[in-house]
């Protein structure tokens, strides 16, 4: 069994992972070119591939193997947030399946029979599927061909391995036909001898410079005013940066079921009265397994273990019940019943972290005389706490240097000698040296190995049924009062309880909508479907039901809709805003710097108090940055470009306007290995490949998603 658990976890998921992940396993060829009763229906079409319509028998199929491979690899059924990632993957899996087999045929790939043998048993190890070879090793770790033959010997012996194995064989074809193709792309890679010379130069040579530098913002937003005719123009000149999915916009309100102080108070009645039977209960596992939210068996805990709560009511008495004692929405009981020496001692410090600054001699020394410092005041009686936070060096500076309350044997050993040797409470005489540095050392709780026998009882603070009805009844009120998007924002700013949120650019397969998470119903009805409850919406300004998503109840209204394609300017108006804005800031500011003559000095002092004149070392050609502005490619690559002294014209950069002048060029030394910066920038190029070929296929398979009408 352990080698057919093995292949099922080394092919459950993984096996024909190709194309970046996308594809996990293929099934056989007469799902995908079956009919079925409902093909060509549109009302059962889940979408369009390649000009091939898929139909949601077909989708469901593939999305009901997905399941089955979740279900086998992780033992459990998926809830509903991973349902969403299959669906994904399904869809993926029919996108891949459909568009790489028209590429496949066209280039007439195929796999024989004589290699799928050759992955499965072959002779040349080389030759044999990396699960193979993983799955079936001996006992040194080595890949043993004599448990791979007596595994397929035995298999029609066990119907459940013959299964997976008999998937896992289907996989090797579609997997091995895939990455027949990605390496046909990958090995026409090609990068040229002037174009490693370039990549070299470009990670090598080095200028230091002085720049003027004149920011954006030193002119306001307001002196410029940016017209929708240069929005659209900026658009039109910059389309590909703006090619958009299907998206939907919202506004909506949360109305989150929380519980009440009423409800808080009933139950501090329930836990109350448990209390009174917990000190009466003969048998304490029993009561904590009847009556706690989160029942877990008695144990015995050291004072490092217990809660904050009930360490402070140390020492315990053995049959008492502590509490109830409310934290994070939760009432705990603790019962005592019973006690025992340890066999690790727990104590608890405070410490104050003295680090050195260097591994050197004299660094350490410097290290060990501003500890002894800092503990000769304390002696001399600074608090130890405002010491700590004045002069500690680690995580525990906000609190004082407490440490808390730890068990034996995690500590350093040093540091554990030196706390649970100790004779008495209160600041230890000596520095304490450890791998981390000099501690100063405060005993704040004397060691002790008792230990105590602790039931728990926990009961959570839940809203009750009319706590929810109250919640639910705000959200119809709010339905009621809104019949469009005007009305939907007037009843929203009239109760001062309630708050509205903006989600854009929902996509079609979205699972979450910003933190409300699990939110598909929400999306899909965005998107014009919804479940039987109602319909989804149809035009702008559309109100929803009230969805229940989790403790929340959910009121929105459509507020804009977005088509595939380029995006158009009111979607992203805001977003292209500000560039435009700054290229015409751009503009003013290099006007205005033109006029100016003589040294960068005497330009800023021209110019005004926005202009700066700072240096720059050892700016690198290949990476543009300049350090304290941040990325600037063009501002860096015209700086190579000119002679030392030499000023550039005004620049227009990412951040505002430069004039760049060297003061020394360190060009790159000559390339003496072009095959080493030739393999470095092809490694760099194909390691973008799958991605790249997966992107390229989706854009010409011209895909249509329906799925938001079902899922």
């Amino acid at each position: 069994m352990a080698l057919i658990n093995t292949i099922r976890e080394k092919s459950g998921w993984a096996v024909g992972a190709i194309v970046i992940g996308l594809l996990l396993f293929m099934v056989g060829g007469d799902l995908f070119t079956g009919q079925n009763s409902f093909f060509g229906r549109s009302d059962r079409s889940v979408g369009e591939i390649a000009g091939q319509e898929i139909d949601y028998d077909e989708f469901n199929a593939t999305l009901e193997q997905a399941k089955q491979a979740f279900i086998q690899q992780q033992g459990r059924q998926p809830d509903e947030q991973a349902m969403g990632y299959l669906r994904e993957q399904a869809w993926n899996q029919l996108l891949y399946r459909i568009a790489f087999q028209k590429q496949f045929e066209k280039l007439g790939l195929t796999v024989s029979d004589d290699e799928i043998y050759e992955m499965v048993q072959g002779t040349n190890i080389n030759n044999l599927h990396p699960s193979i070879r993983q799955a079936f090793t001996d006992s040194t770790g080595q890949f043993s061909r004599a448990n791979l033959q007596t595994y397929l010997r035995n298999l029609d012996k066990d119907p459940q391995a013959q299964a997976t194995f008999t998937n896992f064989e289907q996989n090797l074809r579609p997997e091995r036909l895939g990455q027949k193709y990605t390496n046909l792309l990958k090995m026409s890679t090609y990068v040229t001898s002037a174009e490693a010379k370039r990549f070299n130069e470009g990670m090598m040579a080095q200028v230091n410079l002085r720049y003027l530098f004149v920011p954006y913002f030193a002119l306001s937003d307001s002196s410029v005013k940016v017209t929708d005719e240069q929005l659209q123009a900026y658009i039109d000149k910059n389309q590909g940066r703006f090619k958009v999915e299907d998206g939907r916009s919202i506004e909506y309100v949360s109305i989150p079921v929380t519980a009440s102080v009423e409800d808080s108070t009933e139950i501090s009645k329930t836990v109350n009265e448990l209390a009174t039977q917990f000190a009466a209960a003969p048998a304490d596992s029993v009561f904590v397994k009847l009556n706690s939210d989160n029942p877990v068996a008695p144990a015995y805990l050291t004072a490092a273990d217990m809660p904050e709560k009930l360490r402070e009511q140390l020492p315990l008495q053995e049959g008492k019940v502590y509490g109830p004692y409310a934290e994070n929405g939760t009432y705990s009981l603790y019962k005592v019943t019973g006690q025992k020496t340890g066999d690790q001692a727990a104590a608890r410090a405070s410490h104050i972290l003295i680090k050195s600054e260097g591994t050197t001699p004299e660094a350490d020394a410097a290290a060990k005389a501003k500890a002894t410092e800092v503990l000769s005041k304390i002696k001399g009686g600074a608090d130890f706490a405002a010491m700590a936070r004045q002069y500690g060096s680690d995580g525990t500076t906000a609190t004082g240097g407490d440490l808390g309350w730890f068990q034996q044997g995690r500590m350093v050993p040093e540091f554990e000698k030196a706390v649970f040797g100790a004779s008495s409470l209160g600041l230890l005489p000596n520095l304490v040296k450890t791998s981390f540095g000099y501690h100063i050392i405060k005993v704040t709780a004397a060691p002790t190995k008792q230990t105590y026998r602790v039931a728990t009882v926990q009961k959570s603070i839940q809203p009750t049924e009319g706590t929810r009805d109250a919640a639910y009844n705000k959200a119809q009120e709010l339905k009621g009062q809104a019949t469009d998007l005007e009305s939907f924002r007037k009843a929203v700013a009239a109760d001062k309880s309630l708050q509205k949120t903006e989600a854009k650019n929902l996509g079609r397969g979205d699972q979450a909508v910003n933190n409300l998470q699990d939110a598909r119903a929400l999306v899909r009805w965005a998107y014009g479907a919804d479940d039987s409850e109602g319909p989804g919406a149809k035009e702008i300004g559309d109100v929803s039901r009230v969805f229940e998503i989790g403790d929340t109840y959910v009121v929105a209204v459509l507020t804009g809709e977005r088509s595939k394609g380029t995006a158009d300017l009111a979607s992203i108006k805001p977003e292209i805003t500000a560039q435009v804005r700054n290229e015409l800031k751009a503009e003013q500011i290099k006007q205005k710097l033109s006029t100016s003559k003589g040294t960068l000095e005497q330009m800023a002092q021209a110019y005004g108090p926005a202009a700066q004149v700072k240096t720059a070392d050892n700016v690198v050609l290949g990476q543009s940055m300049i350090a304290g502005v941040g990325s600037e490619p063009i501002a860096v690559g015209r700086a190579f470009g000119l002679k030392v002294g030499q000023k550039s014209a005004p620049i227009a950069g990412e951040q505002g306007v430069f004039v760049v002048e060297p003061t020394s060029v360190q060009p790159a030394p000559p390339t003496t290995d072009v095959a080493a910066a030739r393999q470095q920038l092809t490694t760099q190029r194909a390691a973008r490949t799958d991605g790249l070929i997966f992107e390229a296929l989706k854009q010409n398979a011209d895909v249509k998603d329906n799925r938001a009408k079902f899922f």
